[in-house]
């Protein structure tokens, strides 16, 4: 497999330096859905979807207080989120680290941010101000990723994929 000649091509799996990848940066950048994989209170794995912000340090997730996903994550903070497409060949983020939790009162400001990058200024606007209600308590998710992950299935593989595959990847006879 030959990888191109940039800085950061040669970079293993895990290596944080991979958010500076093209790749990541346009998944970070996106208005698609994460993946949020944390242990619940029983010790099982949970997997969730959720809108996030990348603020250039970490990935936050805005979440209501109270919820089952808050208590499981200040029990057990060690997560796994991935941002991935369904094109082909897929492209993949996937982030591994401890988030640290804090809760807020009123509309958590990266919440709104992300409301309205999704759903659009007017509709997420609309939606903000139809929460944010006295009372409202909100808590921000943030991840620092610990362990980064990019795949592109063109020059970035899942490791210990079979040559006879990468092989095939590559069109090669």
């Amino acid at each position: 497999m030959s990888l191109p000649d940039t800085p950061t091509a040669n970079l293993p799996q895990g290596d944080v330096r991979l958010l500076d990848t093209p790749i990541a940066q346009t998944l970070l950048t996106t208005s698609l859905v994460a993946r949020l994989a944390y242990t619940g209170k029983d010790a099982t794995p949970r997997l969730i979807p959720v809108n996030f912000l990348w603020n250039g340090q970490e990935l936050v997730i805005g979440a209501f207080a109270g919820t089952y996903k808050i208590r499981d994550l200040r029990a057990r903070p060690d997560v796994a989120i991935t941002i991935d497409t369904a094109d082909v060949p897929p492209k993949a983020l996937m982030l591994r680290g401890k988030v640290t939790l804090a809760e807020v009162e009123g509309v958590l400001p990266e919440y709104a941010i992300t409301q309205r990058k999704v759903m659009g200024d007017e509709m997420g606007n609309a939606y903000v101000a139809a929460i944010d209600k006295p009372g409202l308590r909100m808590v921000r998710i943030a991840l620092h990723p610990a362990w980064v992950g990019v795949l592109d299935f063109q020059d970035r593989f899942p490791e210990r994929t079979p040559e006879l595959v990468l092989t095939a990847q590559r069109g090669d006879s």
